[in-house]
């Protein structure tokens, strides 16, 4: 039961806890501005365009996806 009433539960979404480095937060976060986005729809967003990289040449963006990537973030 949704118990905040100013925001509707959209059920056609799952929700998913993530965990991500601050440098990488704060990478996202901003992105998600330039682009006029929520956090969560930036976050969205990638993830559908990585799914759709991985449907159309059938293979991963990274073949070493357990090693997290290096970021160049100040």
């Amino acid at each position: 039961m949704n118990t905040n009433k100013n925001k509707p539960v959209d059920k056609g979404k799952k929700q998913v806890p993530l965990r991500i480095s601050p440098k990488l937060y704060d990478a996202i976060a901003a992105w998600a501005e330039d682009d006029f986005r929520s956090l969560n729809g930036q976050i969205e967003y990638l993830l559908t365009e990585c799914v759709k990289q991985r449907k159309k040449n059938g293979k991963y963006v990274s073949n070493e996806l357990d090693i997290p990537p290096e970021l160049d973030i100040e």
